[in-house]
């Protein structure tokens, strides 16, 4: 679960090279008075804006190769967002179908893998596809499986130890950079690694900067040729703004024939001008109901407004008290879909920002919301009856989520530790968003500028190379334990060679001797990091010394959770309280929670059973996590807030709005962790032939916890 620090006031964005930058302030910077206004130029682009005529789908050219291409081997699909990509994973289904043969979509999130399930429904039958997500676990046999990629690695890691071929006849991976991602590329690597050759992979993405590097590696890895069909013409144009604060739009560049695009001269002379005007005070949003009016009166609605954080985007909402829809006739559709929409759930019904979808046509979107009403947000926007969502990056990923424009108010991200600047790929997949295709003309992207505002950065950004995806696969205890279940050490340490990482570093330039030299430890390093996790294993007696792994250590495989270990030996020490759901949720969810958490609460507020179950847990875990700290393993504190809320919220007596309060928690991480414990649970659930009694009350416990509004739009 990520959570979101509390917003600090940032200099010049690390790593941005020194220039005009974010824009420079006088002490007294001074505003005028807003008038909507387009500078000439953008007469014959603005002229453009509509809807296309609407003929007869032609597959373009990419998906066409794309689809040959998988007939002969692997192959890597990199392309912007929205060309339809998801085109090709269709038609590459249904030709695996008509030949009696199975296939397996995997994506990164479980919203997506919900919306595929639906739309792979409606095109092949219910009655052939199934869905595998942790929440949800439907028709698993069906000859098309969707999912999440940690469902299919958890396959892999099962088929391996039984000795048995996974049951599919392709696979395909969408999102395919998240290989690149910091916390969650790891799971990426490993399909790639353990899935049979025989088996094609198809690998969709946006825009790879190595595409060719990552398919060279596969085509090592698995002994097939992999295929890169790339594309990277947008199917709607995207054209750049610049919003000045006087409410005149201007191009944010300027084309020269035969030379790269550079700043417009009237924007760059604003961003050079210390005493240009602002949208307002620093601190301050810029006023957005203003801004929606220029939007409205030259047409680039709808329009998604990219924030720094969750609560600005609640507070750009009631910024446009004073907005209305144009369409008298859109406005009844959307009052009516609202009130279809909120009455799936009270909490939904009595979320305070309804009336601003109802009434403004206006909503925000970020994680700290429930996921039943972000999935209304996104519900309305998709359907057209939005103008305008105002969100944090996160709703650039993997959602289905098109505008008319995408607007940015911060040329940098904040990454849970500290802002950085955007990077191509993340700046592309947001404007991506920008220009349906079949419903645009022509796609917007507008530059609005302020304190956090690197103009010319964004400028860049616009005709910047894809960035380069680089391995983050590392040894944890979940693996090395799923690896020794089929893998004796040796093997593993082939198997760990075959890395991407390894790879990257084997391929890479090699200068002098002392350099290959460095090189050919480096590509030791996995190896290293494997066999003092294999150390420890043996030490706690959960791998024997020959390398195999215990009847302990069997089972402790099954617990393919963030603190794998921590869980097995709270089971062998027999700490857990394996005849209370309340209680064991409520101790299971300490050790799923990964934030700091302010323990102190007033006497009496925490039921004495809670607090003594979990002082002994601490007690006989001391032992074993003073071991883990001294072989260099920092295992998380267990903290009793989020063991009290979902203690509250299990036992069934606390309403969801007080267990908030004790939980100090945004509804959205509140709702995660609730799902991350319930997934917990249910991995002890499958521990039922060694801990029966533990298991059966894991699950009373998912069933007590996965209920409304958590469960509006998921199932236990």
């Amino acid at each position: 679960m990520t959570s979101e620090k509390k917003y600090t006031p940032r200099k010049r964005p690390p790593g941005s090279k020194k220039g005009p930058g974010p824009r420079r302030q006088t002490s007294h910077p001074k505003t005028v008075k807003i008038k909507p206004g387009a500078d000439s130029r953008l007469k014959g682009v603005f002229s453009s804006i509509g809807v296309p005529e609407k003929s007869p789908f032609v597959p373009d050219p990419f998906q066409l190769e794309a689809l040959e291409a998988i007939d002969s081997g692997d192959c890597l699909v990199t392309a912007p967002t929205g060309s339809g990509k998801t085109w090709i994973a269709e038609k590459a289904i249904e030709k695996i179908i008509t030949k009696g043969g199975r296939a397996w979509y995997a994506s990164p999130l479980k919203a997506l893998s919900n919306s595929k399930y639906l739309d792979f429904c409606q095109l092949f039958g219910e009655e052939k596809v199934g869905i595998l997500t942790g929440d949800r676990k439907e028709k698993p046999d069906a000859v098309v499986l969707v999912g999440t990629t940690e469902i299919l690695r958890n396959q892999l890691y099962d088929a391996m130890h039984h000795g048995d071929d996974l049951k599919s006849d392709f696979v395909i991976l969408d999102e395919a950079h998240y290989l690149g991602d910091q916390d969650r590329g790891v799971v990426w690597e490993e399909i790639m690694i353990y899935l049979p050759s025989r088996i094609p992979l198809l690998m969709l993405s946006a825009t790879i900067g190595n595409a060719d590097q990552i398919a060279g590696w596969l085509a090592a890895n698995r002994s097939r040729k992999c295929i890169v069909v790339e594309e990277t013409q947008r199917p709607v144009p995207l054209y750049p703004l610049f919003l000045h604060p006087s409410g005149t739009l201007f191009p944010l560049i300027s084309k020269r024939k035969g030379r790269a695009p550079k700043l417009n001269k009237r924007v760059s002379v604003y961003v050079n001008d210390s005493s240009a005007p602002v949208f307002g005070p620093a601190r301050k949003l810029p006023p957005m109901g203003e801004i929606l009016e220029i939007l409205q009166k030259y047409r680039l609605l709808p329009a998604i407004f990219f924030l720094k954080s969750r609560a600005d985007c609640n507070a750009a909402i009631e910024l446009c008290t004073e907005h209305r829809l144009e369409d008298p006739q859109r406005q009844d559709i959307l009052q009516q879909r609202v009130a279809e929409l909120a009455a799936q759930s009270d909490h939904i019904a009595e979320n305070r920002q309804l009336w601003h979808l109802k009434n403004l046509g206006v909503g925000a979107h970020h994680s700290g919301q429930l996921p039943a009403w972000k999935i209304v947000v996104e519900t309305l926007m998709t359907e057209g009856l939005l103008d305008a969502v105002f969100a944090t990056s996160t709703v650039a990923a993997g959602v289905n989520f098109p505008a008319r424009t995408v607007l940015f108010l911060n040329s940098d991200r904040f990454n849970g530790v500290e802002f950085i600047p955007l990077n191509p790929t993340e700046f592309h997949q947001m404007t991506g968003r920008a220009g349906r295709r079949g419903m645009d003309n022509i796609g917007f992207a507008v530059v609005i500028p302020g304190k956090f505002m690197d103009t010319p950065l964004m400028a860049k950004l616009f005709h910047s190379h894809p960035a380069h995806v680089f391995s983050q696969i590392k040894i944890n205890f979940s693996m090395t334990l799923n690896l020794l279940l089929s893998h004796r050490p040796v093997e593993i340490q082939a198997l760990l060679k075959r890395s991407f990482a390894t790879y990257m570093l084997v391929n890479g330039p090699k200068k002098n001797k002392k350099a290959q030299r460095r090189l050919e430890n480096d590509t030791d390093h996995l190896w290293k990091d494997f066999t003092r996790h294999l150390d420890f294993l043996q030490e706690t007696g959960y791998v024997n010394p020959e390398g195999d792994l215990t009847e302990e250590g069997i089972w402790a495989s099954q617990l393919r959770v963030d603190e794998p270990l921590m869980i097995a030996e709270g089971f062998r020490q027999k700490v857990f309280p394996e005849s209370d759901p309340a209680l064991l949720a409520g101790i299971i969810a300490s050790f799923v929670n990964e934030r700091e958490v302010d323990d102190r609460m007033e006497r009496g507020v925490v039921p004495k059973v809670l607090m003594k179950t979990l002082s002994s847990v601490k007690e006989g875990l001391r032992e074993f996590v003073t071991l883990l700290i001294e072989r260099g393993f920092g295992p998380k504190p267990l903290y009793l807030r989020p063991a009290l809320t979902i203690y509250l919220w299990a036992e069934g007596k606390t309403p969801w709005k007080d267990v908030l309060e004790v939980a100090e928690l945004a509804e959205g991480d509140l709702a995660m962790l609730v799902l991350r414990t319930a997934d917990n649970l249910r991995h002890i659930r499958a521990l039922h032939d060694v801990f029966p009694k533990a298991a059966d009350t894991a699950q009373e416990a998912i069933e007590r916890i996965m209920r409304d509004p958590i469960a509006t739009f998921y199932e236990p």
